[in-house]
């Protein structure tokens, strides 16, 4: 008979191997992870039970979440409050796993209450869980299944950037017979999207309710309007696209999204660039330009599409204004200058003219943190500038004073306006941990098995951090910096680990580049 000791060791190697490779010992521990959610659980009544209940939440996230631990308690409890909500939504259904987007169901949802519009900010922040297969069957339910016995079509009910996320979440979990597998309907569905929403002038257009942005400033739910957010979308998809197809070696494929998006980034620039207000625009039907700031502005940068200019980054001072995007509680969806700044409700619709929407401030902090990265033109902005508004962001996640993650919010208040309406509790609508571990603490996804770090944290601001149990290409990686030496005991500076073992040890916080083999 198995002694005790046997049977524990026993369980702890099944917990190790469950996601089909072995797991090394966390460095930081799940002490900090259980705290946070037995108070979590503790203030939940837990009206919806999906795949993983609170009675579980601990031991799944324990398998499957990053660990992560700062000097800003705000931002650390919100890591943890985000995933405790984002694991709320995972359900399981005959076609595969899938995440919802709504806690309660709600009318306009397809099967499984099942609603595309934030699938890609779904994905971006799955990538970082260990088992990959929930993201892969949530793709394929999509890509498959959505709109099968539906009555009207489901998929294409938002716009979307699956192409592009399926893409990045490859960048973190490689698996090329899965992009072989679903290539065929990507391809597919990105013409789908030319026949139904591309004009003669190759531009996209959109209805504001279908960017699931209903009653913006510039928006219709009529007119044909050229919008940055879905021209965005398709440019990102197509880069995607074209880098899909040159891994699988598919030549012609890789040509012919290479060249649709060198097209649609000219259009963008061309046709939606409004020089007189130095920024990227809504173009009207009719003609010419909306002539109003808002938030899907910033979007190109959510692609990397705007070309390295100091003229383009000038768009980027609306950030820091507060007669432009800068409020108390944090970004606004349109410009607080313009004469119809929230004025299209009572906050029992959806505003997208001026309030606090989770969607677009995620939105706009992964385009500021890769125009930090990726472009050497910043204009005003700075790693400090992402921090706050990311600090921001986190804080904005309360309600009565305890943890909450709701629909939208007055920018002066804080008031989450859909009020105590159960469908908005842990609204499924957006990233943040995703801007954590991707942007803040800055791992950029490759191809190749080079471990990339672009810190955003601004000098002087955190004497320590770790960030454990990241699975990336197969490997385990922890990365901490320990300004004294005297926090975790490892040395001094920036430390990287991956599989348990040192590769890289520097003495300063900044950008690091380091073989994993």
């Amino acid at each position: 008979m198995m002694n005790t000791r046997n049977l524990i060791a026993t369980a702890a190697l099944s917990v190790l191997t469950i996601t089909g490779f072995a797991q090394q010992k966390s460095i930081l521990g799940t002490e900090k992870l259980k705290k946070y959610v037995t108070y979590f659980n503790s203030i939940d009544t837990e009206a919806v039970k999906n795949h993983v209940p609170n009675a579980d939440a601990f031991t799944w996230l324990a398998e499957q979440a990053p660990l992560f631990e700062c000097p800003d308690s705000v931002l650390e409890q919100n890591y943890y409050y985000r995933w405790w909500t984002y694991r709320k939504h995972l359900v399981k259904t005959p076609e595969g796993f899938i995440f919802t987007e709504f806690i309660e169901p709600v009318k306009h949802a397809g099967k499984y209450n099942s609603i595309s519009c934030a699938l890609g900010h779904h994905i971006y922040e799955g990538r970082w869980l260990k088992d990959n297969a929930y993201l892969k069957d949530y793709i394929k339910f999509w890509l498959y299944h959505a709109d099968v016995g539906q009555t009207k079509q489901r998929f294409h009910q938002f716009s979307s950037w699956v192409d592009d996320a399926v893409y990045q979440n490859y960048l973190v979990k490689p698996d090329q017979e899965f992009l072989k597998e679903i290539l065929p309907a990507l391809d597919k569905d990105y013409g789908k999207w030319e026949l139904e929403r591309q004009l003669k002038n190759g531009l996209f257009w959109q209805h504001d309710v279908k960017d699931g942005m209903e009653e913006s400033i510039s928006g219709s739910r009529k007119d044909q309007n050229q919008r940055p957010t879905i021209n965005s979308y398709m440019y990102g998809n197509a880069m995607a696209l074209h880098k899909i197809a040159t891994l699988l070696g598919d030549g012609t494929l890789a040509s012919k999204y290479k060249n649709k998006a060198v097209v649609l980034k000219k259009l963008v620039q061309d046709s939606l660039w409004n020089v007189s207000s130095s920024f990227f625009e809504t173009r009207k039907a009719k003609g010419g330009s909306s002539d109003v700031r808002e938030a899907i502005g910033f979007t190109p940068w959510e692609f990397n599409l705007p070309d390295d200019q100091s003229k383009y980054a000038k768009a980027w001072d609306q950030l820091l204004d507060t007669a432009g995007f800068k409020a108390p509680w944090g970004l606004t969806t349109a410009e607080r200058r313009n004469p119809t700044f929230r004025t299209r409700g009572t906050g029992h619709s959806c505003e997208w003219d001026g309030a606090l929407w989770p969607f677009a401030s995620s939105q706009t902090l992964k385009g500021l943190a890769n125009l930090l990265t990726n472009y050497k033109k910043h204009g005003k902005m700075n790693a400090g500038v992402f921090y706050q508004e990311l600090h921001q962001y986190a804080a904005s996640h309360i309600k009565n004073g305890k943890p909450y993650l709701g629909e939208y919010q007055d920018e002066k208040t804080g008031e989450w306006l859909k009020g105590d309406n159960p469908r908005s509790s842990f609204y499924n609508h957006s990233t943040f941990n995703d801007l954590i571990i991707n942007d803040l603490i800055g791992i950029k996804p490759r191809q190749d098995n080079v471990l990339e770090i672009s810190p955003l944290i601004p000098k002087n601001q955190w004497d320590w951090f770790m960030l454990d149990q990241v699975t990336y290409h197969n490997k385990v990686v922890t990365i901490l910096w320990d300004k004294t030496g005297k926090k975790y005991n490892k040395g001094k500076g920036l430390l990287v680990f991956v599989d348990g073992k040192q590769i890289y040890k520097g003495k300063d916080l900044k950008p690091v580049k380091v073989q994993m083999n």
